[in-house]
C-alpha cells in the first residue's frame, strides 16, 4: 500500500454520510413521527433504528430504487413507533434524498481534490435522486463518473459495488493499488474495501452511522476539508523538496 495519499490517483467517494450530510436528512424525517407519538427517542436512537431498517431492505429488495428504500424504511421506523404514512409523507420522504445539503467543508474540499484526483461516486442512489444532489456538489468541478446502486444493481457493502468500480477505474486509466477508497461508514465501505485489499482513507465525522468493528483504513481525516489540507501539504512538501 502507498503511504501518501498523494501516490493515489483516483478517490473513490461515498456520498451519503461522507459528502452530504445523510443523519440531519434522515432525522428530519423521524423527528415528526417522534413527536407525533410522544416517544423517547434520541437522535442517536432513531438513526440506528432507521439504518437497521435501511440496510435489511436494501438486502430484501437491491433492485429497489433509493428513493423507495428511504420510504419504506421510515414506514417501518414509523410502525416501531406505533404509528403509520400516510402515502404522502412516504412520496415527501423519498423525494427529499436530493434535497440534503452538503457538509459545510464538502464542495470547497472536492474542488480542491479535482485538481489532483480523478473523482468517482459510488454511491447507494438512484440516478433520479442524485441528479439533484449532484447540482448541490458540483461547483468548479466534475465527477469523472458517477456509479449508483440503480445502475449497479445491489448495494453497498456488497463487494459487486466495488468491483464495478474498478472495472470502471480501469477504463480510466487507474490501477486498483492506485485508488483510494473514502468514506465515512466503515460498515458500508471499508469492510468491503479490506475484503478486496483495496487502499481507503476513513472521513471520520464521528457521528456517523453505519461504523462496525474490525474495519481497517489507511488513513483518517476528521473531514473532506483534512484531507484536501493533507494532499495539498504533501504536494508542498514534496515540491520543496524537489527544489
Amino acid at each position: 500500500m502507498a503511504s501518501k495519499i498523494s501516490d493515489y490517483k483516483l478517490l473513490s467517494f461515498d456520498c451519503y454520510g461522507t459528502l452530504i450530510d445523510w443523519e440531519t436528512g434522515i432525522y428530519a424525517l423521524i423527528q415528526p413521527l417522534i413527536e407525533r407519538t410522544g416517544s423517547s427517542w434520541t437522535r442517536d436512537q432513531a438513526i440506528t433504528a432507521y439504518n437497521t431498517e435501511e440496510h435489511k431492505l436494501e438486502q430484501e429488495q437491491p433492485g429497489m430504487l433509493y428513493s423507495q428504500i428511504v420510504a419504506g424504511s421510515i414506514a417501518r421506523v414509523a410502525s416501531q413507533l406505533g404509528t403509520e404514512l400516510s402515502e404522502t409523507e412516504k412520496e415527501a420522504a423519498g423525494e427529499s434524498v436530493g434535497k440534503w445539503a452538503p457538509f459545510p467543508d464538502t464542495v470547497a474540499a472536492l474542488e480542491r481534490l479535482s485538481k489532483f484526483y480523478k473523482l468517482v461516486i459510488l454511491s447507494n442512489v438512484d440516478l433520479s435522486s442524485f441528479s439533484h444532489t449532484k447540482k448541490l456538489l458540483e461547483h468548479g468541478f466534475t465527477f469523472d463518473r458517477i456509479l449508483t446502486a440503480q445502475e449497479i444493481g445491489s448495494y453497498k457493502p456488497d463487494v459487486r459495488n466495488f468491483e464495478h468500480m474498478l472495472g470502471v477505474a480501469k477504463e480510466l486509466g487507474v490501477e486498483r493499488d492506485q485508488v483510494l477508497v473514502t468514506a465515512c461508514s466503515l460498515f458500508h465501505d471499508h469492510i468491503p474495501a479490506n475484503k478486496l485489499g483495496l487502499a481507503s482513507a476513513w472521513i471520520d465525522r464521528k457521528d456517523g452511522v453505519g461504523n462496525a468493528t474490525g474495519a481497517q483504513w489507511n488513513f483518517r481525516f476528521p473531514t473532506m476539508g483534512a484531507m484536501a489540507d493533507a494532499l495539498e501539504k504533501e504536494l508542498e512538501e514534496a515540491k520543496k523538496a524537489a527544489s
